[in-house]
């Protein structure tokens, strides 16, 4: 007996049109993530090219997902789809840079050293300015706005060190 899906497949172009116009990225900017020419891009969108296992792997992690969700319930062959990683690095430079600021500044609140804090505040502040220069993502650029409004605030609160 043949069991027909009740659903045809998604294309996986579509999904892939659909999660970058969620982030607010054109084609370009997608194309330029991926190192793809975004003619690339517009081929997988339309159905046109079937994206490698090494583009889906760097697309799931684009978009926050492993390359298994990514392409299951879609029409991405399945040869392929066995072939590709359980796992996908999710998160960008300054995402981890943002995780490395907040886990210090817990470490430097229970230490309760203010010379100790003061240092670290201003290391973190020279290479938060360094991550604002190479991001050119706006979600990139509103967390690090976030993050830098929040270490001057802390700055501010600090009463100044008596000599």
């Amino acid at each position: 007996m043949i069991v027909y899906p009740s659903e045809p497949p998604e294309p996986l172009g579509q999904r892939i049109a659909q999660l970058r116009a969620r982030r607010g990225w054109t084609q370009q900017d997608l194309a330029e993530r991926l190192a793809a020419s975004r003619v690339a891009v517009s081929h997988f969108e339309m159905g046109l090219a079937v994206p490698s296992e090494r583009t889906v792997v760097l697309l799931a992690g684009l978009f926050g997902q492993e390359p298994h969700e990514l392409v299951e319930g879609t029409n991405y062959p399945q040869a392929k789809a066995e072939r590709l990683p359980t796992v996908a690095c999710r998160y960008t430079e300054v995402e981890l840079q943002l995780a490395l600021l907040r886990r210090d500044l817990e470490w430097a609140a229970r230490l309760g050293d203010k010379l100790v804090n003061a240092q670290m505040i201003a290391e973190w502040r020279v290479q938060l300015a360094e991550l604002e220069q190479r991001a050119y993502d706006s979600r990139e650029h509103a967390l690090l706005e976030e993050v830098l409004r929040q270490v001057q605030d802390l700055c501010a609160c600090r009463p100044p060190d008596k000599p």
